[in-house]
């Protein structure tokens, strides 16, 4: 089995979480059969990244993933590799990842992640 491109880290208590990689494995199902993507569920490695300062705590709070060099991406990081490699998502990644849009997207992203995981933690998901 070849080295992942991409292995992310996503909580599977949040609904919305995932639903969303719900989906991006169903658009990436051959990278995933292939193994150049997996997707992984904190809740059962909840120190899978502690090696990486990130706590299970802020995975549940934003996507964390490791790309196939070893570094850690958190957020709408995550999100840009994911549509970089989803087909017919890479205008996605060209759009909210280009210089210009990029410090917004990870604004956005970070304000609508906070509001999950508070809606999560008042709901008792975790």
């Amino acid at each position: 089995m070849p080295k992942p491109l991409l292995t992310v880290w996503y909580n599977t208590r949040c609904p919305v979480c995932d639903a969303g990689i719900g989906r991006q494995k169903r658009r990436l199902i051959e990278a995933v059969k292939a193994g150049r993507m997996e997707f992984r569920d904190i809740n059962l490695e909840p120190s899978a990244l502690a090696w990486a300062g990130a706590s299970l705590e802020d995975i549940r709070r934003r996507l964390h993933a490791i790309d196939a060099d070893g570094r850690l991406l958190v957020g709408a990081d995550v999100a840009i590799a994911v549509w970089k490699t989803t087909p017919g998502e890479g205008w996605l990644a060209t759009l909210f990842g280009n210089p210009v849009a990029l410090p917004l997207t990870r604004f956005a992203y970070d304000r609508f992640a906070d509001l999950l995981y508070t809606w999560n933690r008042r709901k008792g998901r975790w």
